[in-house]
C-alpha cells in the first residue's frame, strides 16, 4: 500500500469530525482522521524520499507526516534543505507547528539567519514558525534579547500569526523575565492581551509576575 492506502487503513471517522474543528477553514476531505500516536508510527516506517518528492499533498495526515520525518532528520543540511521546500505548502497551525527539526538545537546561528528570512516572508505559515522556532529553540541558553525585538517588530493581522507572537512572549515571560516585560508592555493591544492571557493561564510564571501583568 501506498502513503495514502495506509492512512486510511488508520482512518477513526469519529476523530476526523472531532479534529475538523480544531484545523478550521479547510475543505471538508482533506482530513482522513488518523490519530497522532499512529501518524508517529508510521512516520518510522514510511519511505521519506518518496513522502517529500509528493509536494503538493492532497491531505491533512500527509502533511503531518511530512513534519514529523522533517523533526526527526538528523543531517542538518539536508533537513533544512527539505524544510525550505516544504513550508511554502503548510497551510494550517498545527502542522505548522509541529514541524520542529530537533537538529536546529545544534545549528542556532546558522539557523538565526534563515529565521529572519522566515519572519519577513509573506507567506502566513512560514512567518509562524520562524516565531515559533525562536520559541523553541532560543529563550533558554542561545537567548539574546534582540531576538525579542525581531517577532515585536512584526506587523501583520493574520490569526495565526498574532496568535503566535503571543505564544512567544508568553513563554519568554516564564523563561526571560526582565527583558521580556518591557517588550510586552509596548506590544499592540491584541497582541500584549493575549500575550497576558496565555502566562497567566501558564506555570511556569510566578504568581507575583502574574499580579503585575495583570494590572497592565
Amino acid at each position: 500500500m501506498n502513503v495514502e492506502q495506509r492512512l486510511f487503513a488508520l482512518q477513526d471517522l469519529k476523530y476526523r469530525d472531532f479534529h475538523k474543528g480544531l484545523v478550521p477553514g479547510m475543505p471538508d476531505d482533506y482530513i482522513i482522521g488518523v490519530r497522532m500516536p499512529e501518524l508517529r508510527k508510521l512516520a518510522k516506517e514510511i519511505d521519506a524520499a518518496m513522502l517529500f518528492a509528493e509536494l503538493p499533498h492532497r491531505y491533512y495526515e500527509e502533511n503531518q507526516l511530512h513534519a514529523i520525518v522533517l523533526s526527526a532528520m538528523k543531517n542538518y543540511d539536508a533537513c533544512m534543505a527539505e524544510v525550505e521546500r516544504f513550508l511554502p505548502y503548510v497551510n494550517n497551525w498545527a502542522t505548522c507547528d509541529g514541524l520542529r527539526p530537533r537538529c536546529f538545537a545544534k545549528h542556532g546561528m546558522e539557523v538565526l539567519v534563515s529565521v529572519r528570512r522566515w519572519i519577513s516572508a509573506e507567506h502566513e505559515y512560514t512567518v509562524r514558525f520562524g516565531i515559533g522556532v525562536l520559541e523553541a529553540f532560543y529563550l533558554d541558553d542561545k537567548f539574546d534579547a534582540e531576538q525579542l525585538l525581531w517577532v515585536a517588530a512584526i506587523e501583520r493581522e493574520e490569526y495565526y500569526i498574532r496568535m503566535m507572537q503571543a505564544w512567544y512572549f508568553a513563554t519568554a515571560l516564564a523563561k526571560q523575565w526582565e527583558a521580556t516585560l518591557p517588550i510586552v508592555r509596548s506590544l499592540p493591544e491584541w497582541v500584549r492581551r493575549k500575550t497576558v492571557q496565555k502566562a497567566c493561564e501558564s506555570f511556569r510564571v510566578s504568581d507575583e509576575h502574574k499580579s503585575i501583568l495583570r494590572k497592565m
